[in-house]
């Protein structure tokens, strides 16, 4: 009864802590879409009203602003960025697509725009598109555990799991203690039947400070 209490209280301090940051959020939009009112051609102030849309997830306001930047800067990248992300939630990919390819177009080693293309071609099932725009990603930022991870990601989905384990062990090798990587390899490990290699992922997890509990489920795997 007491771990209840505690547990629906860390909620409530949660969900207090949420919304009076929305407050913050929503008394922060007004001030800047007045001032936008005054002043509807500038681009810094469309590009503030529009963030802050984005950030308390009103995906059909911050695209119409960025409609209007990009009306009035045809190649500001910023706009053309977030709109493709703003798209994308509104599950308008094609014109996401656009957006990303002429942000690469102009900036072909930007490292969010081809991975905001590579993923939004996973999850529109353009699987071909999603591996060549993933693979030239990691060609071209080798150092990033972050291209590594989400191509791993993406052959998981596809049930490659070879690959994936590969790639998420060259994610680790750039960035040894990251627990994410770590229980992802450790999840593909158990499913290639790999039992060693993923216990010895998992007592990291757990040398890390990730509480064993957590990972109950992932232990009992090991004696299947």
């Amino acid at each position: 009864m007491k771990h209840t209490l505690i547990i629906l209280w860390s909620l409530l301090v949660t969900f207090s802590l949420q919304a009076q940051e929305n407050r913050l959020l929503r008394d922060s939009l007004k001030k800047v879409a007045e001032q936008v009112e005054y002043h509807p051609d500038s681009i810094e102030l469309r590009l503030q009203k529009a963030a802050l849309n984005m950030q308390l997830e009103q995906w059909e306001y911050a695209k119409d602003e960025y409609d209007v930047v990009i009306r009035l800067e045809p190649k500001n990248l910023t706009a053309h960025y977030y709109r493709a992300y703003a798209n994308e939630k509104l599950y308008r990919y094609h014109f996401a697509r656009y957006d990303y390819e002429t942000v690469l177009t102009q900036a072909p080693s930007n490292f969010e725009a081809r991975l905001g293309l590579a993923l939004l071609n996973q999850k529109d099932k353009r699987y071909q598109e999603a591996m060549d725009q993933i693979n030239v990603l990691v060609q071209q930022h080798p150092d990033s555990a972050i291209a590594y991870a989400a191509r791993a990601g993406m052959e998981k989905e596809r049930e490659l799991y070879s690959l994936a384990e590969y790639d998420y062990s060259q994610a680790l090798e750039i960035e040894p203690g990251n627990t994410d990587y770590l229980l992802a390899r450790a999840d593909l490990r158990l499913t290639l039947g790999r039992i060693t290699e993923a216990r010895e992922d998992l007592d990291l997890l757990v040398a890390l400070g990730v509480p064993r509990v957590s990972l109950a489920a992932f232990y009992r795997r090991l004696k299947r």
